[in-house]
């Protein structure tokens, strides 16, 4: 069992990263952005100096949080597609080079205008996620899925769907704590509730090899399609189950990463963005949010004993 986190959330220099995991007695990052780029889209210069730093640092990625099929990419659209392949293609060899085994991706944003499970455009999803990992495979990379804001963060039945349809050694499952808390279950009619956290935990709980820690609290929008705003707040303390899956992760043996995404720091800055401590916050909360995850988590283990 490991910890880590997007501790681009504590600040988007790679140093100011490397000290707040080195603050919490860690090892690992996962890399997300690092001053607006990442491992797709640095340059070979500023890839070497990443690598240099991490190497003096004793600090190591253990997956790259990328935007590969992610929210933001439409399934239907071929330019999406082969932008994330563009991107995969470009992340491997730095991949390699930093020894990271597990890259964080998706299975496209959820549609919009039409049915998000119309078998049509179910099978392009699938042939497209299908081609992505694929690649991973050929390369020795798992492409692990996050239920997102994606076709199989839709609901725990079209995960599942996403797995039959999708075979091979190389795809996994990330579980993310808190995003059930803001995403409409979409099973059965209109209108729809939102997500239980633990629902699709313990349904899909046999296929993940990787969990990221978010929690928060959100209510329905008045249409019920808007996706609701998330208060985030500690692990813990809001609708995303937290405490209930990591009792049954420790009780079934899980031994795996707990990957931090806090997304607090906005919680606590009541100010503009111009405020200047704003990069404090960041910092603070972050370095704060592992503390307590730990604390959490040792307490949890003490109860089992």
């Amino acid at each position: 069992m490991f910890f880590t986190g997007f501790a681009d959330e504590a600040g988007a220099d790679i140093d100011v990263q490397i000290k707040a995991t080195k603050e919490l007695g860690w090892k690992y990052i996962e890399t997300r952005n690092i001053n607006g780029k990442n491992l797709s889209t640095l340059t070979d210069a500023e890839f070497d100096s990443l690598c240099e730093k991490l190497d003096n640092a004793g600090v190591a990625f253990n997956c790259y949080g990328s935007s590969i099929a992610n929210w933001g990419m439409d399934a239907r659209s071929d330019e999406a597609f082969e932008m994330s392949k563009k991107l995969l293609f470009d992340a491997i060899p730095r991949m390699h080079k930093l020894n990271i085994k597990l890259l964080r991706a998706m299975s496209f944003r959820t549609a919009v205008d039409e049915e998000p499970d119309k078998p049509e455009l179910e099978k392009i999803i699938f042939a497209k996620v299908n081609e992505l990992v694929k690649i991973c495979e050929d390369n020795g990379i798992v492409y692990g899925h996050e239920n997102c804001m994606n076709y199989g963060g839709l609901s725990h039945l079209h995960t599942l769907k996403l797995l039959d349809n999708v075979k091979s050694k190389a795809f996994t499952l990330i579980y993310d704590t808190g995003n059930p808390v803001f995403n409409y279950r979409r099973i059965g009619n209109f209108p729809y509730a939102l997500q239980s956290s633990w629902e699709f935990y313990h349904n899909v709980k046999e296929f993940i090899s990787y969990v990221h820690i978010k929690d928060g609290t959100a209510v329905p929008t008045e249409d019920g399609k808007t996706r609701p705003a998330c208060k985030y707040c500690w692990a813990g303390d809001g609708n995303g189950d937290v405490r209930a899956i990591l009792i049954d992760l420790l009780k079934n043996g899980y031994d795996g990463g707990f990957s931090m995404e806090p997304h607090v720091a906005a919680v606590f800055h009541d100010a503009s963005e111009n405020s200047s401590n704003l990069a404090e916050i960041q910092y603070s909360s972050y370095v704060e949010y592992g503390r307590r995850f730990e604390k959490m988590l040792n307490e949890i283990k003490n109860d089992i004993k």
